[in-house]
């Protein structure tokens, strides 16, 4: 069987995007791979060095969440980055052979330099963040790693430094593949990427009542500025959560009415706010499970950490051999 491994870094509450960008996709590959998800809580500390506070315990939230979504640890090992130690030793050794202009033409690295503003990320855990992301994915050996096309490139240096140590030290590691996924298109509630940064996100452990005040008030069609200007659905952000979740006559429905001004744009949101609310109510049920026996997801987080350790150990005594330690 083929090995997977993702992790996400605990910043927050999981929200819609995370749920349709990556944890459904997680879902299906927990019954065709061996996989590995993580929470990536030193990737937090890249960015959020100096305000560490409540890391441990979003690392502990989270881990709630998948575990209510439906991640199964009899079927996945789920860990936290930080208990595997041997990520960080496998993070200094490929480092030793990382060149580092390969880190400064990293897009993300010049991207974030430039939009994240009040912090100071000049340093080398943020130019080194992705040597230590090729750690975590190399330990166990993955076969693939799941992204979306636009993420793709980012692989591309973990594979540049797997194909570098092989040449140095023999063949230790595969070479991982880019499992591409289709990640629909999250908009948040003022039409931009759904974010906890930028404030527009619709949290997966949000009641229903908040659910139908945000979606209501969602961003639509500027055209539509009077109840019976007629619109344009593929202008309007609300329309691809209307993709996302409705029916094929439901969304035909709303694109006529819309086009036509037949419809008003919250009568239209009401249509798709259903099936969100419908669609959040049994994890909801699950992770209020996990908020009265919190004991159940620290328990599963630990089994999945001894079970990384124990893969890790085997890997890190071949490095130990192939590099001469």
């Amino acid at each position: 069987m083929a090995t997977i491994v993702s992790g996400m870094r605990p910043t927050g509450n999981l929200h819609l995007g995370h749920l349709h960008g990556a944890l459904k996709n997680w879902l299906r590959l927990q019954e065709s791979y061996q996989c590995f998800f993580f929470v990536a809580d030193w990737h937090a500390l890249t960015t959020d060095y100096a305000t560490p506070q409540g890391i441990q315990e979003s690392g502990l939230e989270m881990m709630k969440d998948w575990l209510s979504v439906g991640l199964d640890p009899k079927r996945c090992v789920i860990f936290r980055q930080s208990a595997v130690k041997q990520h960080a030793e496998l993070h200094l050794l490929l480092s030793m052979i990382t060149p580092v202009p390969w880190l400064e033409r990293n897009p993300t690295y010049k991207e974030q330099i430039r939009e994240i503003v009040g912090k100071d990320l000049s340093t080398y855990g943020f130019l080194g963040y992705p040597v230590l992301q090729a750690a975590d994915i190399v330990m166990y050996k993955a076969h693939k790693v799941p992204v979306g096309a636009d993420q793709a490139p980012h692989l591309e240096l973990t594979r540049e430094i797997v194909r570098r140590f092989n040449q140095f030290y023999g063949q230790i590691f595969p070479e991982p593949e880019v499992l591409l996924t289709e990640i629909p298109k999250v908009p948040g509630l003022d039409g931009r990427k759904m974010s906890k940064s930028y404030g527009n996100a619709v949290f997966l452990t949000d009641s229903p009542k908040e659910i139908d005040r945000k979606l209501s008030r969602m961003m639509t069609d500027p055209a539509r500025v009077r109840r019976q200007d007629p619109g344009e659905p593929e202008k309007c952000p609300a329309f691809n959560l209307h993709k996302i979740y409705c029916t094929p006559d439901e969304i035909d429905y709303v694109s006529k009415g819309c086009r036509t001004a037949g419809i008003g744009c919250l009568d239209c949101k009401k249509i798709m706010i259903k099936h969100v609310v419908e669609e959040l109510q049994p994890f909801q049920e699950k992770r209020a499970g996990y908020d009265r026996r919190p004991g159940d997801a620290e328990d599963a987080l630990s089994a999945g950490n001894r079970a990384a350790q124990e893969k890790a150990a085997e890997t890190m005594e071949q490095v130990r051999s192939a590099v001469g330690l």
